[in-house]
């Protein structure tokens, strides 16, 4: 069983479907699965490819032209490539369309993993690049796949509602568990005793539809209280939004806000794990890798309804809950008044939670048993849809 993937970029600044692609995986090749990885090198001075140095990853010169990404480089390995199945990540590039494409000639089963480009949010972004691509290309190849990857059940929704018919794998992204989250959430009750102050934060690429500013709200809504409180906001992005942030802090006159740019690595989860609680505003996300990382590290989390996070509720770690900045100031009120003891409860449920449903292994042997099945190895899994 040989599988190719294939994906746009892998640079460690190309966002979460560079990262949970790689971390998918690595995990498949611990758990001796043979997958390779085909994408172009990274062309930004101040990028690196993640993963560089794996054999198993194959990177071709970065020949990309046109804002579709063309590449000659691309269409040749794969016309000489010989795998089992395609597996491809993400929309609107040419990679995806080639990939999809060359495997029907080929007679190949391939599957698509949209990573959330398919939902209405995302699909209503700059429609007018988009609208034609469907036509053109993306409609064949979505609704020709032997199978699409989603991540949760709010994602297979939206799949069927763009007109897919066929089968539908909902398979989590993996979680890679740094070996150090356990130290960090042992020294988390003693943060939590010596800081004076509650520590909210937001961790994420700075843009409009993550509504970062209900945060700043929700803290101008504590009054009073907002003095037991401080807001860390971690990220970059939209400059002209960014500064728009800046001013709204100002003009509300809060005293313990804080921007602390991009954080990356094991800062961003010492970052993560010195918070009472992680706020995720956004009107959208597909799974949310930030919910899990703040989770891995016992930190309960507050996620809008945009995400498919009920789990919070349910696990008891944190809130799943409408983003208006009155259920913010709520949830940032309710944690000011809990105890040490009940904070780091709510964390070790998370922990727990991401450790029994998420952990990369587990994804990993999914992943397996879903190619297994598509290869006519094994029974249809449990996770698989008609």
């Amino acid at each position: 069983m040989k599988i190719l993937h294939t994906i746009g970029g892998l640079g460690a600044k190309s966002g979460g479907t560079s990262t949970c692609t790689y971390d998918l995986l690595s995990a498949m090749q611990q758990n001796s699965c043979n997958v390779e990885l085909l994408t172009p090198a990274v062309i930004d001075a101040d990028d690196k490819l993640l993963g560089v140095g794996e054999e198993w990853i194959k990177v071709l010169p970065n020949d990309c032209c046109s804002p579709f990404a063309i590449s000659k480089n691309i269409k040749n390995f794969l016309v000489k490539s010989d795998y089992d199945l395609y597996h491809t990540n993400g929309l609107w590039m040419y990679v995806i369309h080639i990939t999809a494409a060359i495997a029907r000639q080929k007679g190949k089963p391939y599957i698509i993993s949209p990573h959330g480009m398919l939902y209405p949010q995302a699909l209503h972004r700059s429609y007018w690049k988009k609208l034609p691509l469907i036509h053109l290309y993306f409609k064949k190849d979505i609704r020709n796949a032997t199978c699409i990857h989603a991540t949760c059940r709010q994602e297979m929704e939206y799949v069927r509602q763009f007109g897919y018919e066929g089968a539908v794998a909902v398979i989590s992204n993996p979680v890679v568990m740094p070996d150090f989250t356990d130290l960090l959430f042992k020294n988390k009750e003693s943060f939590l005793i010596n800081n004076q102050r509650r520590k909210f934060g937001f961790l994420g690429r700075l843009h409009s539809r993550k509504a970062v500013e209900n945060l700043i709200y929700g803290m101008s809504g504590l009054g009073e209280d907002a003095s037991r409180a401080e807001l860390v906001i971690m990220g970059k992005g939209d400059d002209s939004y960014e500064q728009f942030l800046h001013s709204e802090v100002e003009r509300l006159g809060l005293k313990n806000v804080t921007f602390a740019g991009f954080v990356n690595g094991r800062q961003k989860y010492e970052q993560l794990s010195e918070l009472s609680a992680l706020f995720v505003p956004s009107d959208f996300e597909n799974f949310g890798m930030i919910v899990t990382e703040a989770l891995s590290v016992g930190t309960p989390v507050m996620a809008s309804l945009g995400t498919p996070w009920e789990e919070l509720n349910t696990h008891r770690c944190g809130w799943w809950i409408d983003r208006s900045p009155e259920n913010i100031t709520s949830v940032m009120q309710q944690v000011l008044e809990l105890s040490t003891d009940e904070l780091l409860q709510m964390g070790q449920r998370g922990m727990e939670l991401v450790k029994n449903n998420y952990s990369a292994d587990k994804v990993a042997l999914q992943m397996k048993q879903l190619y297994e099945w598509i290869l006519n190895k094994c029974e249809k899994p449990e996770f698989v849809y008609n």
